[in-house]
């Protein structure tokens, strides 16, 4: 595995004259036949299809699609609906499904916003599995498909890396898990603490209640899930105490700040040394990014800091109430996208350059039509409809790059602190397990990490100390 320098060109480039000058002719001209035809409409025929299906096109054509939504031109949103249909298969490869799934959030918003009625009926009446049904995994399942790809284990290993150095010397450790995954990451790191030279050090495990609806989900309550992982540390001569703590993204995860507030008072007072290790993995985005005084006018963080007004935003109220914790160590690793804009156009435009990385990866491990494809990729559909069809608080879909976060945690106090060699070398070996289209490079200062696919930049991992 090499580090790469420097980042290659976008893979869809905006070429839009045959994709525009076909827009404007199909417009004009709806007398044609159709390789899959929906009852009741006339569209393109197969040598007008053939010019847009590389991805160039099918993007352009997505983006006049939602723009023709937005403008409630309906006649125009449905004559690009149905070139979609015919170049865009669900079964097709990796761009063609890529599309697909674009094709049917932006008909969900056409649905939501009232335009293009009788196209979503026909599309229901054609293509019945239309909605979206996400799996719920059993532990073992989500254990393994996590295994799949690097696009998880890569934060896994970083992270796991850093915790272990920063909680070096602590009879005490406390961690917060913020993350996707359902605590997938900790019997790894578990298995490393109890091997630790000094002996194991009591673990506390702390997470916020599951939101329910983000996909992946869960087959069993963080309670079962809790018991399964103190037996294992029971099993390894770890003791481990779980707790679960009723608590939301949608408030900056609030009443879980509280209780952290509470337990290092408890701490203080017994004069005891706890570290207070904080892991995001992939959750934080999922806290609004507006401001407080948008959308959030009684939020809790209010009365815990006077400092906070009208105009902070909530992902930054979040990150200076951790500060104010003072933890050992807080690693935050993400995906190196953007998906905040107001804009849908701009919003698709991001999440379409972005997420092909997956359906294009997803080739190499998964077989076409297995379950797990299926899985995988309904779950790629829940993101893509929340992206495009959703606004408002039900937008919870809302990637920052690297940048915006890394200058976020600055704004908030910490300064960012570099991987180790060890870690650098345990990733590349990792990496080494799965497909060669996988690489790892280091970015800003602080050496943070960048997991890539074919060079672009896919998963960041960022570990940060409090600033003094």
């Amino acid at each position: 595995m090499q580090f790469t320098e420097t980042p290659p060109p976008p893979l869809h480039q905006n070429s839009i004259s045959p994709c525009s000058n076909f827009i404007m002719s199909s417009k004009n001209n709806s007398q044609f036949h159709r390789t899959r035809p929906w009852p009741g409409f006339s569209t393109p025929s197969n040598k007008a299809l053939g010019s847009v299906k590389d991805a160039n096109c099918m993007e352009q054509l997505l983006v006049h699609c939602a723009n023709a939504i937005e403008s409630n031109d309906a006649t125009l949103a449905q004559q690009i609906l149905w070139v979609l249909n015919n170049t865009a298969p669900p079964d097709g490869d990796s761009n063609q499904r890529l599309t697909c799934g674009f094709l049917r959030a932006l008909i969900s918003r056409a649905a939501m916003t009232g335009s293009c009625k009788m196209l979503t009926a026909a599309m229901a009446n054609t293509q019945p599995n239309h909605a979206i049904h996400t799996h719920k995994f059993s532990v073992i399942e989500l254990a393994s498909f996590i295994d799949l790809t690097p696009w998880h284990r890569f934060g896994f290993v970083a992270a796991n890396t850093a915790v272990l150095e920063a909680i070096e010397g602590f009879s005490a450790v406390h961690i917060v898990d913020l993350s996707l995954t359902h605590c997938m990451q900790m019997p790894t790191l578990i298995d490393a603490i109890a091997n630790r030279p000094e002996g194991p050090p009591f673990l506390k495990l702390t997470v916020g209640s599951c939101d329910a609806g983000v996909p992946p989900m869960l087959d069993i309550s963080y309670e079962d899930l809790g018991a399964k992982l103190v037996s294992f540390a029971r099993s390894r001569n770890v003791a481990m105490e779980f707790k679960v703590i009723p608590s939301s993204y949608s408030d900056g995860f609030a009443s879980l700040i509280e209780h952290l507030r509470v337990q290092q008072l408890v701490f203080t007072d017994r004069n005891e040394p706890e570290a207070l290790v904080i892991n995001g993995h992939m959750k934080l985005h999922y806290i609004p990014d507006e401001t407080l005084g948008e959308t959030h006018q009684h939020n809790p963080y209010y009365s815990m800091e006077p400092s906070f007004s009208s105009t902070t935003s909530l992902r930054s109220a979040f990150l200076k109430a951790l500060r104010s914790l003072n933890p050992t160590i807080v690693v935050l690793v993400d995906e190196d996208a953007d998906f905040t804009s107001t804009n849908l156009v701009s919003r698709l435009r991001s999440a379409f350059n972005f997420l092909w990385i997956p359906y294009d990866a997803v080739d190499t491990c998964i077989r076409r039509g297995s379950k797990q494809m299926e899985w995988y990729e309904a779950d790629l559909c829940w993101k893509i409809e929340n992206v495009i069809a959703q606004e408002d608080v039900q937008r919870v879909e809302r990637l920052e790059s690297k940048s915006k976060w890394v200058q976020r945690m600055r704004n908030a106090n910490f300064r960012g602190v570099s991987f180790s060699e060890e870690a650098v070398t345990e990733i590349k070996h990792m990496l080494d397990e799965h497909a060669a289209g996988w690489g790892l490079k280091k970015e800003d200062e602080e050496d943070h990490l960048v997991l890539t696919w074919k060079g672009h930049n896919v998963v960041f991992a960022t570990a940060w100390v409090p600033s003094y």
